[in-house]
């Protein structure tokens, strides 16, 4: 049965890295050679199935990943990075940092990439932990939540947007009414999560090479204006990209200038152009000791990417593997409500394969046919489907390697987190859905 090949994989991956202690990269790759074998994938294939996840997942995370750390790196090392968590301090208070992260993560999160806002905002958020001493996870824990739900939930992110496009539903309504459900739902389990018990327990350390250990003085740092204007250069361009997308129609030069610039690609190397000019020669620093802070990032990156990258691979066994197939056929006769099995075929896919997107393109193209007489609002199907798509976040998931490297967790830790917080948010995240289609239709008596 191929969900049982999905469940041993699992549990021997974990096996290989907990009780055997064997690096991440080669466990996963291990395990996704075991899987391909299994699941009858030609021998002499296998190495190109293992490269192709491999090359798909490096080539969409490396340049963002890369030059954010970088951006990151430069600004921790010029104390701009400082200059910002100082005045969130002073605006929240240190009883606030939480809600300052919320926050902060919602407002770059509703247009931007998970990976993207977290690579530019965890900067920050390494530098608050330094300087009010608090654990590691007590801040950036709710800076990752906040920023999942608005990644997952809303348009214009590609999962949202794809879906909205199967269903025909309005992009702007969806935005509009899953807005409704993402912000209290996140604000929600992005304060309660890092109080739990278990979580309290875990004390992570920062990764070694992703932030400076240099405490400022005030007049060693560069102004407000510059540091938040370095910091926002990206999300004002990528932000400015996704509304022009969203608010007009037709192709032009302009517009494909837009696209470019607000590519999470380029908006990222200009604005570390930008730093490494603002934070290097305009403040008596060399060039040399800014490709420092470059070089000191991007080897600190080298074992994330290629975890991240292994993780890629897995997942691209797994797909080609057929289990996302047999999972369709299995579920296309399930008499439920639409919004329910939308969201349940989802929540299936996530766990067997880890993609985000591959479970949301499935399960709409499931439930398709099944929306143009149920009476559902095509815009709360969206929402359920990418609700789901959130669930279960472990081991088949490259960004369950980010999270778990960035926040320097064992893999155990990782899924106590990441799995369980990820989880809740799409249980919760149906039953707004549910809750708000229900107000819909008693407003359309």
């Amino acid at each position: 049965m191929p969900l049982l090949v999905v469940g041993i994989s699992v549990l021997v991956l974990l096996l290989l890295m907990t009780k055997l202690k064997l690096n991440g990269f080669a466990a996963l790759l291990l395990v996704a050679v075991g899987v391909g074998l299994v699941r009858g994938i030609p021998l002499e294939k296998i190495p190109d199935v293992l490269s192709e996840g491999i090359g798909g997942q490096v080539g969409d995370t490396m340049l963002t990943i890369g030059l954010g750390a970088m951006v990151g790196r430069v600004m921790g090392d010029s104390g701009a990075a400082q200059r910002i968590a100082g005045k969130l301090l002073d605006a929240f208070g240190p009883r606030g940092v939480q809600v300052a992260m919320v926050v902060t993560s919602m407002l770059i999160g509703v247009t931007m990439f998970y990976e993207v806002a977290f690579i530019i905002i965890v900067p920050i958020a390494f530098t608050l932990v330094r300087v009010t001493g608090a654990k590691l996870l007590w801040v950036g824990l709710p800076m990752s939540i906040a920023l999942s739900t608005m990644h997952s939930f809303l348009p214009p992110h590609p999962g949202p947007t794809a879906v909205a496009a199967t269903f025909h539903a309005s992009v702007g309504l969806t935005l509009f009414y899953g807005l409704f459900i993402a912000v209290p739902v996140g604000a929600l389990i992005a304060l309660v999560w890092p109080r739990l018990p278990f979580i309290r327990a875990m004390d992570p350390t920062i990764p070694q090479g992703l932030v400076s250990e240099q405490v400022f003085e005030d007049e060693e740092m560069p102004g407000l204006s510059w540091s938040l204007g370095v910091a926002l250069f990206p999300v004002m361009l990528i932000a400015g990209a996704a509304v022009t997308d969203m608010a007009t129609s037709g192709s032009g030069p302009f517009l494909h200038f837009v696209a470019f610039i607000g590519s999470a690609p380029i908006a990222l190397l200009l604005t570390l152009l930008s730093a490494i000019w603002a934070f290097g020669p305009r403040m008596g620093r060399s060039l040399a000791e800014v490709s420092a802070s470059c070089n000191s990032a991007a080897q600190a990156m080298a074992m994330i990417l290629l975890v991240i990258g292994a993780g890629g691979a897995f997942k691209n066994v797994l797909v080609e593997g057929g289990i996302s197939d047999y999972i369709k056929d299995q579920t296309q006769g399930w008499s439920i409500s639409p919004i329910v099995l939308a969201w349940l075929i989802a929540v299936i896919l996530r766990v067997a394969l880890g993609s985000a997107t591959v479970a949301v393109v499935t399960a709409s193209g499931v439930v398709l046919p099944l929306l143009a007489g149920s009476g559902a609002h095509p815009e709360m199907m969206v929402l359920a489907v990418c609700c789901g798509s959130i669930a279960f976040s472990h081991v088949n998931d490259p960004g369950f390697w980010l999270f778990k490297e960035y926040f320097n967790l064992s893999v155990v830790e990782a899924i106590k987190v990441r799995t369980t917080y990820t989880t809740v948010l799409a249980v919760l995240g149906l039953g707004g859905v549910l809750a708000v289609e229900q107000a819909l239709d008693v407003l359309s008596l």
